[in-house]
Formats: C-alpha cells, sequence, structure tokens
C-alpha cells in the first residue's frame, strides 16, 4: 500500500513560483526582441512568436496552479500509463503525424497545433522512475534491480536519438544517471554505464554527417563562415557585441536575419547582444538560484518519492540550461536545445512550467512521509 502523504499547512518554497513566473515572463519579451524582424518578414505580424509564447505562459501557469495544489503522491498511479503515453507518441512523430523541420522530425503536428514529445518524455522518465525505487528503494542497490531504469531511459534516448536530436538524448542520459546515483545505485554500476557511453559517442559522431560537420565547425567555425560555422560565428559576434552592459533590450543587430533561431535556441545570444555581460549574469545567478531551492526541496523531503520527483526536475533543468550555454558561447559543438522557460517553444515552457508546479507541490510537503 502506499504511504499517506497527508498536506501540510506549509506554504512551500515562495521562491519557485516567483522565479518561474518571472522567467517564463522575461522569455516573452525577448522572444519579441529577438523575434519581431522575422516574425514581420515572414508571417506580417511582429508579435507572432510572442503571442504564441504568451498563450503558452498563460497554459503553464494554469497548469502549474493547478498541479501545486494536487497531492503529488497522485503521480504515483498514473506512472505506467504516462510512460507509455510518452512512448506511443515518440513513435508517432515517425508516421505521417510526424512534423520535419531541417532535416529532423521531432514533432507531431495535428492542425496548426505541434507537440514535441521529447519533452513530455523527460519528465515521465522522472516520474516513472521514481515511482519504481519509492516501491522497492533496495532495487537500486543491484544491477537487476536497475536494469528495467536503464532499459526504458536507453529506449526513450533511441527513439529521440532516430529523430535525429542528440542534445535532448544527451540530456535523458545524464537524467538517468543523475536518477540512479540519487537513488543509491552503487558506484561500479556507474562506471558500468558511464564507460560504455564515452565509447558510443565518438561513433555516434562519426555514423552522421552532419555530426561530424558541426565538430569541425565547432573545432574551427572560421574554415567554414558561410556554412557549418556560420551560425556560432554570428552567436559570438552577439555575444562581442553586447560587451560589459549590452546595447540595449530591443536594440540587437544580430536577430535581422544574421543568426539563425534567434528566438528559439539561440536566443541567449540575443539576451548577451542587448543586456551585456552583467545582465547575463544575473539571468544565470537566478537560474542557479532555482536549482539550489530545487536540490534543497530534495534534500529537506523526507518522502522518497518526493525526493526523487525534485531531483530529477531540478537535473533536466540544470542540465537543459548548462547544455544551452555552452553551446550558444562555443565551449561544445552546436546542437539545438532551448534555453528553458525562456526560448520560443509552447510545448517546452507548458511541461517545464508544470514540473515546476509538481516540485513546489513537493516543497508544501517535505516533512510527509
Amino acid at each position: 500500500m502506499l504511504k499517506s502523504l497527508n498536506h501540510s499547512k506549509s506554504k512551500g518554497d515562495i521562491l519557485i513560483p516567483i522565479i518561474v513566473i518571472g522567467l517564463a515572463t522575461f522569455g516573452v519579451i525577448m522572444i519579441y526582441s529577438a523575434s519581431y524582424y522575422h516574425a514581420e518578414v515572414q508571417f506580417g505580424d511582429k508579435y507572432y512568436y510572442a503571442k504564441k509564447q504568451l498563450i503558452g505562459l498563460l497554459l503553464g501557469i494554469i497548469s502549474f496552479i493547478s498541479i501545486s495544489y494536487l497531492g503529488y503522491e497522485k503521480l504515483l498511479k498514473i506512472r505506467y500509463p504516462l510512460l507509455i503515453l510518452s512512448i506511443v507518441l515518440l513513435v508517432l512523430v515517425f508516421t505521417p503525424l510526424g512534423v520535419e523541420n531541417y532535416g529532423a522530425k521531432r514533432w507531431i503536428g495535428i492542425g496548426s497545433i505541434t507537440v514535441q514529445p521529447s519533452e513530455i518524455a523527460k519528465f515521465s522518465f522522472v516520474i516513472f522512475v521514481g515511482g519504481y525505487f519509492y516501491k522497492d528503494p533496495t532495487r537500486a542497490k543491484t544491477f537487476i534491480g536497475i536494469l528495467p531504469v536503464i532499459l526504458v531511459g536507453l529506449l526513450i534516448c533511441l527513439l529521440i536519438m532516430l529523430e535525429p536530436n542528440m542534445s535532448i538524448t544527451v540530456c535523458v542520459g545524464a537524467l538517468m544517471i543523475a536518477l540512479l546515483f540519487s537513488a543509491g545505485m552503487k558506484k561500479r554500476y556507474l562506471f558500468a554505464i558511464i564507460i560504455p557511453v564515452i565509447i558510443a559517442l565518438p561513433v555516434l559522431i562519426i555514423i552522421e554527417p552532419y555530426r561530424l560537420k558541426r565538430l569541425m565547425a565547432f573545432v574551427n567555425p572560421w574554415a567554414s563562415p558561410k556554412g557549418e560555422g556560420y551560425q556560432l560565428l554570428q552567436s559570438l559576434y552577439a555575444l562581442g557585441s553586447g560587451g560589459l552592459f549590452g546595447v540595449g533590450i530591443f536594440n540587437s543587430r544580430q536577430k535581422y536575419r544574421f543568426l539563425p533561431f534567434s528566438e528559439s535556441d539561440f536566443i541567449l545570444s540575443v539576451i548577451g547582444e542587448e543586456l551585456g555581460f552583467i545582465g547575463t549574469l544575473i539571468l544565470f545567478l537566478i537560474m542557479a538560484v532555482l536549482c539550489f531551492r530545487g536540490y534543497k526541496v530534495a534534500i529537506k523531503c523526507k518522502n522518497f518519492f518526493g525526493f526523487m520527483l525534485a531531483v530529477g526536475i531540478t537535473t533536466v533543468f540544470t542540465v537543459q540550461a548548462l547544455i544551452n550555454a555552452l553551446v550558444v558561447t562555443g565551449s561544445i559543438p552546436p546542437t539545438g536545445l532551448p534555453l528553458p522557460l525562456i526560448s520560443c517553444g509552447n510545448t517546452s515552457l507548458i511541461v517545464f512550467m508544470t514540473a515546476f508546479g509538481i516540485l513546489f507541490n513537493v516543497s508544501k510537503n517535505v516533512d510527509k512521509f
């Protein structure tokens, strides 16, 4: 039988909703700034992307509030249906419902609505793993016990890799290792997982020509300034132009169709250009506070399921934000990955805000077993 999680009267960590909604609102403003010229040229409406993101923000706030009032233990009952749904959605990407952009199928389209299943899969995996170890924490101590988690994680990674989407695959892989480690997996099993992954990475890069080209562009983007190195160079130009204090909000020059995906994967470049190093530093300090509060909730939580949820949700946000920052600064090879809560994309925004609603829910019940 499930242990009861009677709700306490705690108001929870109020900084979580303040920061989450604040970052998402800031994202809408920056998306407008980064996209209004492109939106005006392509759609005849300079508010096109900003309006879509605003709708996502409103739906995200509703979802955040709703799930923060529901007992998070109820997620235990839907962990398997949610996981199966996520896998089915990932498979549907490869059917006629799949939407292809720039050579990758990562979305499902129904009319004018598109959904990115990989965003949902990340958090359904967190709920599945949390519930799996909550039922029997000793499972983490044996290889047989952790094998189901590894197999499910590898299945999700495989489906996402086939889209192809290397960046989200890396996120899910890092998430799986973080969850297993947090559940109490023995170190020797950790090395047994990490070593094959390290060996596989060069193979995955070599077998896909576009990945090899991106790696070469990362090593020397100036060798192909109009080809594979173009996006990284434009990102660096934007960050360099921003200097210490930036050129001022709405005054970016790179967004005038010089920098591809300026409203999504490379929105941080526009933020750096407009707000400068100081503004970008403040943004990441705020995000760091959110990460710190999330892990603090996990540490304080006396319920193992709540602990795993807090670790998983915070880890997804941390890893994704870190990878995005490393990409736009040229610290790792370019890969398509949005900056969570800020980049354009309703699926990502709504799912992340829902996940943080769960985290806030856990923060209100840290003392309950």
